[in-house]
């Protein structure tokens, strides 16, 4: 068991499924367009480096020629649906009460409104000291600098932090500032990609946390 003063949580497939909802926004942009649809394991695969690349790669060949259109009927559809189908993973409520009095922030590379919306609206909000999305800061994930700016404000050091996803840019964040990476392997990542990356320690589930950190 590590002992950290400091956990920083991806958001989308750590704390929440959202696939989901951002599947159905996206596909209402390309519908708007007259193109095909994407499967909702594309759209899992296409999360992690935030919408504007989550709609590139949706738009594949049409990026070049459909990107500002498409990007614009996705953040009009999904500001009114993005707590559709969205839920907190089921034990992300036990464990933010098990480590309540721990600091505790979410780092994520989600536009920050859509981020602020989703932790009040699901009741996660007060849990947090502070929820960065990929426009809060100069940096994003898996720039160091990013959790460099996070562990000097609220005064951790990296051997004491931890930093909790399920994607690449997680693991690869906590790497890049000398902090300790922990994957979570169930979420819309893939896992093998995370494996590759050798993380200091994996969860197939939150509560798993309960035992790994204190």
């Amino acid at each position: 068991m590590k002992q950290v003063d400091l956990m920083v949580f991806d958001l989308d497939g750590t704390l929440i499924d959202s696939a989901y909802d951002l599947t159905d926004s996206v596909n209402h942009a390309l519908a708007s367009l007259d193109l095909s649809p994407v499967s909702l394991d594309a759209v899992r695969s296409y999360v992690g480096d935030g919408v504007s690349m989550l709609m590139k790669r949706a738009l594949g060949d049409h990026a070049e020629s459909c990107f500002s259109p498409a990007m614009q009927l996705f953040r009009d559809y999904y500001e009114e649906h993005l707590l559709d189908k969205t839920a907190l993973y089921p034990d992300v409520s036990a464990l933010l009460a098990w480590f309540g009095s721990k600091k505790k922030v979410i780092a994520t590379n989600k536009a920050e409104k859509y981020t602020l919306k989703i932790v009040k609206g699901l009741g996660i909000a007060d849990a947090f000291l502070e929820v960065l999305g990929e426009d809060s800061a100069p940096f994003k994930k898996p720039d160091p600098r990013l959790l460099h700016r996070i562990m000097e404000k609220w005064g951790a050091v990296p051997e004491r932090t931890v930093v909790i996803g399920d994607g690449p840019n997680d693991v690869l964040l906590a790497q890049n500032a000398g902090a300790i990476s922990c994957a979570f392997l169930n979420g819309i990542s893939s896992r093998e990609k995370l494996l590759q990356l050798v993380p200091d320690m994996t969860c197939e589930s939150l509560s798993e946390l309960k035992a790994l950190f204190a």
